[in-house]
């Protein structure tokens, strides 16, 4: 029988700068592959539409990847987008979110379709993320799911050309021409 390492936050912290970008899934650690153009193309129009919304109501933070959340001693992630609502604003450090955002937004490349489709929103509900955006630069739709009782049910679907907002942003239409512009 072999056992597993377990990594800890203290491991990944430890872990040399070499330009590589990691996380840990409940003790494992993951590689994640490098962004393509469209995909931080699509992550940049987000972070000005929705930066733009937290600065005009006062309330929150958005923040780019990478930037850490540490979910727990085993679980450290890097969602392409990470919204903090007021409530939350008081777990971010320097190093770090010490908790878990309100709103994590993946954008998905080839190499990270099935594990933010499966893997990190199993994480991301079980860490107590209450809002988790899927962003599909191909489809060009943006799946918004809320974390409920027994895991994320979908809340919304930005398709197609007519704006639509969004949890947790209830009074922001996004425009889709301007996502994925």
């Amino acid at each position: 029988m072999t056992s597993r390492i377990v990594l800890t936050y203290e491991d990944y912290a430890a872990l040399p700068n070499d330009g590589k970008r990691y996380e840990l899934h409940e003790g494992e650690l993951s590689l994640m592959g490098a962004p393509s153009l469209r995909h931080q193309l699509i992550i940049g129009n987000l972070y000005v539409i929705l930066r733009a919304c937290v600065l005009a109501s006062g309330q929150g933070q958005v923040l780019l990847s990478p930037f850490d959340c540490i979910m727990s001693d085993i679980t450290v992630l890097q969602p392409d987008l990470l919204y903090v609502d007021e409530t939350r604003r008081r777990l971010l450090s320097e190093r770090a979110l010490e908790g878990a955002p309100t709103l994590a937004i993946e954008v998905l490349s080839p190499w990270s379709r099935h594990i933010d489709r499966h893997r990190k929103m199993l994480l991301y509900a079980k860490h107590g993320v209450e809002c988790y955006w899927i962003v599909d630069g191909d489809a060009q739709t943006i799946d918004a799911y809320r974390l409920e009782a027994d895991g994320n049910r979908l809340d919304a679907r930005l398709e197609g050309p007519t704006p639509r907002a969004l949890p947790p942003f209830p009074d922001l239409l996004l425009d889709p021409a301007a996502i994925w512009a």
